[in-house]
């Protein structure tokens, strides 16, 4: 199998879209992720997956706490802008137990890393999360290389 044909069978699987923000080197950076799970509920345990390619991969030794914002429909020009998608400044940043992350996410987390583990070409980042805050509305999902929205019948 190609990369390709592997890439399009990952794609039929329905996720929803987070931005994982973090401050290093003075200042806070964003990139949206779609490989993000829960691992463990006790002690509460979420991964990230990072393309060796990112800029949060090449500086993982600098990322003790991090946040995830999983965002909502009205959210999708906020992933695209950390997607690297479209060129715009984003600044709506809020704080959640002293780590940005996005405001009117449809859920924020703050996270301490635990662990790191090399996997193929991308790193996965294991982290205990320490806040939470949760809101009402529709995620964005992504399905088949493409932005969706959940429609009620």
């Amino acid at each position: 199998m190609s990369k390709q044909e592997f890439r399009q069978a990952m794609s039929k699987f329905a996720t929803g879209i987070t931005v994982v923000t973090s401050e290093f080197n003075g200042d806070i950076h964003g990139m949206t992720v779609n490989a993000f799970m829960s691992v463990s509920l006790e002690p509460q345990l979420i991964t990230i997956s990072l393309d060796q390619k990112t800029n949060f991969y090449q500086n993982a030794d600098k990322i003790k706490r991090f946040g995830v914002s999983i965002l909502r429909e009205e959210q999708k020009e906020v992933s695209m802008i950390f997607a690297k998608q479209i060129e715009k400044d984003f600044n709506d940043f809020t704080k959640l137990d002293d780590i940005p992350v996005i405001n009117n996410a449809l859920t924020t987390l703050a996270c301490t890393v635990v662990n790191s583990v090399e996997a193929g070409d991308h790193l996965l980042l294991i982290a205990e999360v320490d806040d939470i805050k949760l809101d009402e509305g529709n995620p964005i999902l992504y399905y088949n290389s493409n932005y969706r929205e959940i429609r009620e019948d």
